[in-house]
């Protein structure tokens, strides 16, 4: 079939037969495998030379990882990763094909465009261009694609960093997905660099009750109670609680729109305009119900309910959010833990941040780069097991009226042609610098 968009550059390309590859992740072990979109990537990668690492952690379920050998030994190693599968789609909701790779508007839509087949392609495209050029990048690179991110890596990183982790020799610091892209704050395009995660709790509620017939009086209903202690949790205002990094961002947000620093943080934070979505979570924690469960006919009243609640502490606040959710469900309330992750908070004054800095000065000499906090979670969760510093560094100049935080797992996801190309640039760049 002839291609309908020959100009395409080589990282919207491929990103685009990324997107085509349905690596839909439902959780708990259900996923379209990865293994073909991974199978794709080891292709590309081996056409450059490189040897490639295949782990299959469950039939299915693969990752890649491959090395770059540095000019420079002496510097410890950094890792380059990304994550092949996607969040699911309801596709009756979207304006086109999710898995097309459609280019319209001088966009490329599809799922997977923004989280993250897009970082995907970059690092590939960059890594060819490395290669060809004959130079050697300053630092060994262990580049790593892994499966099941999207359900917190039990399938992927995180059983590549505990069974595999003599992968990972050398590596001190890592970079990523969500962060290094462009948001319009006032006047000032800034690029928010993502230096820590929120820490990750995945719970169940369950409330029991008495089953019986759906005419009965029944004061002892599962379903009643589960839904009280919902309302309650949703409803609970969880303290504002400045990190090192979120203190920093805040200030750097007032200097640029002229508002008083001592201002209540979330007003500062919401004057961001299209970021604030993105940006307002990581002062607080944030306790969400995203799945209810009960009953199997109209007229049984269940014997028990159950709802899926996701949990994003502050890093170093988990056990006592967790505290918190029991007193406000109350002891009828069963509550277990389904999947537990660490928080995250590296330092922005070093030389990996200068580095990033550079590079996107290189390509947009008014760049100003701010920390922040991600209020979800990525695989640096997994490598900082190994004592891996992560950042995220997917660098997308983007359209001041763009809203790219809602794009995240959201309808209609795209990203920008020229947004990929100029992050290929500075990627390239970063990538044989630092």
């Amino acid at each position: 079939m002839s291609d309908r968009h020959p100009d395409l550059s080589e990282t919207a390309r491929i990103a685009r037969d990324l997107i085509r590859f349905d690596t839909s992740n439902w959780g708990n072990g259900v996923a379209n495998s990865e293994t073909e979109a991974a199978h794709y990537v080891c292709d590309y990668l081996e056409s450059l030379g490189l040897t490639v690492t295949y782990i299959d952690s469950e039939p299915g379920r693969t990752s890649v990882i491959t090395r770059v050998e540095g000019a420079n030994p002496d510097l410890p190693a950094l890792v380059v990763h990304g994550h092949l599968d996607v969040v699911p789609v309801d596709p009756d909701r979207w304006s086109v094909d999710p898995f097309a790779g459609e280019i319209r508007d001088g966009m490329l839509w599809g799922r997977g465009a923004v989280d993250m087949k897009d970082m995907d392609a970059m690092i590939l495209t960059a890594l060819r261009e490395i290669l060809e050029s004959g130079r050697k990048p300053n630092r060994t690179l262990i580049v790593a694609f892994f499966a099941d991110e999207e359900n917190g890596g039990k399938y992927g990183s995180h059983h590549v960093v505990t069974q595999h982790p003599e992968l990972f020799e050398g590596a001190t610091e890592a970079i990523s997905e969500v962060g290094g892209y462009s948001v319009t704050i006032g006047d000032q395009r800034a690029y928010l660099l993502q230096t820590g995660e929120k820490a990750l709790i995945w719970a169940t509620l369950t409330a029991h009750g008495t089953a019986a017939h759906g005419s009965r009086v029944i004061a002892d209903n599962a379903v009643t109670k589960l839904a009280e202690a919902i309302v309650k949790l949703g409803r609970e205002e969880w303290p504002v609680q400045m990190t090192s990094t979120t203190t920093a961002l805040v200030a750097a947000v007032a200097e640029i729109l002229g508002l008083d620093p001592t201002s209540d943080p979330r007003d500062i934070i919401r004057a961001t305009g299209l970021a604030a979505g993105f940006l307002e979570p990581s002062l607080s924690a944030t306790s969400n119900p995203t799945q209810l469960t009960a009953g199997y006919k109209h007229n049984v009243i269940p014997d028990s309910a159950n709802a899926a609640i996701d949990i994003r502490p502050l890093p170093g606040t988990e056990d006592t959010v967790l505290a918190r959710m029991r007193e406000i469900v109350g002891p009828d309330i069963d509550i277990s833990i389904v999947t537990q992750d660490i928080g995250l908070e590296n330092t922005f004054d070093t030389a990996i941040v200068d580095a990033m800095a550079k590079s996107l000065r290189a390509h947009d000499p008014d760049a100003r780069m701010l920390p922040y906090l991600l209020s979800g979670g990525t695989d640096n969760k997994a490598l900082a097991l190994l004592g891996i510093a992560g950042y995220g560094f997917a660098p997308l100049r983007l359209p001041a009226d763009l809203d790219f935080p809602s794009l995240f797992h959201g309808v209609d996801e795209r990203v920008p042609l020229d947004a990929l190309d100029f992050g290929h640039r500075v990627l390239t760049d970063f990538l044989l610098d630092y």
